[in-house]
């Protein structure tokens, strides 16, 4: 009894999702890679970045699809918010660099204001614990190209300038994502002026 008791309970916790996302106050992988602004390649470092600010670093599953459309989208139509707040962007996918090219300089999403940057073999993304799927035989974008990459889930991490995780966003629509970023951002520049 104890035996299949134990059986049960090891095949049921077999079941149970990966654990999440890296949490807040986790120190944030650094990463190097290729990346797009506009159309233009350039070579992004996370750790570069930081010096600047806060760092929003969206993780999505792909260029030119129906949810990743929206996010990127609505974070060019809020790039200057973000800025303002002294945060800096960049959207990681398993793209590659030359499907980025085009998606970054894109009027209707990234709009030459959202940089992108390719981790094409899913290492970025599996450092900070997310899933990565394999490619889905057939499957088309938005554009009716078919896609051959993998799949990262929808993250997002608000990184502060000292490399650590201060948010975690998963599980929410595009809009919300980028939404409850800005406020997190935001919130951070607040802080730092009433902490000076």
């Amino acid at each position: 009894m104890k035996r299949l008791l134990l059986s049960c309970l090891l095949s049921s916790a077999i079941t149970f999702p990966a654990i999440a996302a890296l949490p807040t106050g986790h120190p944030a992988p650094d990463f190097k890679t290729q990346a797009s602004l506009a159309g233009k390649v350039f070579s992004y470092s996370l750790k570069d970045a930081l010096q600047k600010g806060p760092v929003v670093v969206y993780f999505y599953p792909s260029a030119y699809t129906g949810g990743c459309n929206i996010q990127a989208h609505t974070f060019a139509v809020n790039a200057d918010n973000f800025a303002a707040a002294g945060a800096t962007i960049i959207g990681v996918s398993l793209d590659s660099i030359e499907r980025l090219n085009d998606f970054s300089a894109d009027p209707d999403y990234c709009a030459g204001k959202v940089a992108v940057a390719s981790d094409a073999n899913g290492a970025i993304a599996k450092s900070y614990d997310l899933t990565v799927k394999d490619a889905a035989e057939g499957k088309k974008d938005s554009r009716g190209v078919e896609i051959t990459h993998g799949f990262a889930e929808r993250t997002t991490f608000i990184i502060t300038a000292d490399g650590k995780i201060a948010a975690t966003l998963e599980g929410l629509k595009p809009a919300e994502n980028v939404a409850k970023a800005l406020e997190i951002v935001q919130k951070l520049a607040t802080d730092k002026q009433t902490a000076k």
